[in-house]
Order: C-alpha cells, then structure tokens, then sequence
C-alpha cells in the first residue's frame, strides 16, 4: 500500500485532483478538512458530491453532527480506519486537503498529554507571564493573547509539575503515519485569488445563505464550526450588518484569499520534504510514484 497526501491552499483544485489520481492509482481518499466531516455543511465546506465521489471510497467527510466533537484525535481516528480498509482490500491511500496542522500532527505525532485540561484559574496575562519565568525559551514562541495554546500550557504545568519544554522532552512525539509522500498543488497568488473568487460565487448560487439558516435553527451559533469562513460571514448578512450579496460574496472571497495566504505559510515552514508543482504538471509527478 501507498499512502500520499495532496495539499495546496483552500481553491487550489485538490479535490478533483485527488478523485482523478484515486481512479487512476486503485486509491481511497482520507479527506484533510476540518469542515468536511461535518454532516449538513455541503456547500460551506466546498466538500465533494456524492456525484463528484463516484465509486471513489472517502474518510473524514461527514463523520459528525456540527453540534459534535471532532478534533485531531478524531481524525487519527479516521486515518487509522482510512489505512486499516485501504490494507484489507488491496487499496491505496491519499490524504488530501488544506488542514495542515492535522497532517504534520498525522506525520510528527503528539506529545502524550492528559485525559482533560485545567482550566485558568488565574488571568490569562498571569498566566503566560508566570509560564514565561517557568520556561522562557517555550513561551517565547506563544503569542500573549494565544489562549488555547496559553491553557495547554498552564494545564501542563499543573498536572506534571514540569515546565512544558521539559513535559515535551519526557514524553516525545511518536508518527502515527510513515511512509508519507507529500505533494503540493502551486498557483500564482493572481490566478488562485480568481480561483477563490469564482468559488465564493458558485457557494452564494448553490445557496449557502439557505444552510446556513437551516444550520442557525438546527445547531443556534455555539458550535465550532458555526465560526467558519463562508458561515459567519453569512450570519453577519442575515444579521444584517453585511447589507447585500454582493458585498458578502465580497467578504467570503477576502477572508477565504487570507486563509489560503495562512495556508500556504504553514505548509512552506512546515513540510520541508515535499514535491511542489503546478496542477498539471503535479498530477504526472504523482502517477511516476505508482
């Protein structure tokens, strides 16, 4: 079996991509989007169609309800059924999407942590000015206003009584996948921003304004997912502080181009053994690999 992983910024053609690579190669496809798996958010999340799946197999798309848990244990939990099916039928796997932190974690592993956090008991500037004179080289690398990664540490702290560094150097990281070629989808920042804008279009005929409102009186606003691009900007229209399509439309394709821009920052400083390329000329790099 071989396991690849297609990753590119959101709009970059991954999606079809991997669908003609998987008919080609006898692969299934393990979706690396954190809005995909959630059931109900078809036109938000720019998830492939039942019809655009065809006979392809894929994970990691409509795993949960948006008013249920999934983070990246969840998604390990995917991969591992994703390989396990892929082993059993004689099967190839491709991990494809713009979720980059769930695949360095897939690739790197995670440090064992603790079955629940503790929470701030004190202001979060207290916090991280106490675990800076704890441990000053790994608060060095935390933003003061980072919350989340702020109270990881501090429930570190707490529970181990280590500095995070040294919880980190005890507890190692250990790869849950191995074995990972990775293949990145380039464009030119003009030709990806028509792209996106194209996209954000077709998301507004398709009718994103209409899930969303279904999503609000299903799930109200208190769910992750409700704070993703392409919903809370069409919950600022309903609410009406975006006054009309058009400038919503206009909205989703800013943030969505600031995504991408994010996107493609992680995936240079973060995997530095990858094969980058053109779409076309990637698809052809990809098939050398089988």
């Amino acid at each position: 079996m071989k396991q690849i992983a297609i990753i590119g910024s959101t709009a970059s053609g991954k999606t079809a991509l991997s669908i003609d690579i998987a008919q080609k190669t006898n692969s299934i496809i393990l979706s690396l989007d954190s809005l995909s798996v959630y059931k109900e958010i078809d036109i938000a999340s720019a998830k492939p169609t039942k019809e655009e799946r065809g006979d392809i197999i894929h994970f990691g798309i409509d795993e949960v309800f948006p008013n249920e848990k999934f983070d990246v244990i969840e998604f390990f939990e995917c991969y591992k059924r994703a390989k396990e099916y892929a082993e059993q039928n004689n099967k190839n796997l491709i991990i494809v999407g713009g979720t980059g932190f769930y695949l360095k974690a897939l690739i790197e592993g995670l440090s064992k942590g603790f079955d629940e956090d503790v929470e701030l008991d004190i202001p979060l500037d207290e916090a991280y000015t106490l675990l800076s004179n704890i441990d000053t080289s790994y608060m060095e690398k935390i933003a003061s206003n980072d919350r989340y990664r702020i109270e990881k540490a501090y429930s570190i702290y707490k529970q181990s009584g280590m500095a995070p560094s040294k919880y980190f150097e005890l507890n190692p990281k250990k790869p849950i996948a191995t074995d990972v070629e990775i293949f990145e989808i380039v464009w030119d920042r003009e030709e990806l921003r028509k792209r996106i804008n194209l996209r954000t279009q077709m998301m507004i005929d398709d009718g994103i304004i209409d899930e969303v409102i279904y999503l609000e009186q299903k799930y109200r606003r208190t769910p992750n997912c409700m704070s993703a691009i392409g919903i809370i900007e069409t919950l600022e229209y309903l609410d009406g502080k975006i006054k009309t399509k058009k400038e919503l439309e206009e909205k989703i394709a800013l943030n969505t181009a600031k995504l991408a821009k994010r996107q493609n920052t992680f995936n240079k400083g973060q995997f530095q053994n990858k094969h980058s390329n053109i779409i076309s000329s990637l698809n052809s790099d990809i098939l050398k690999l089988f």
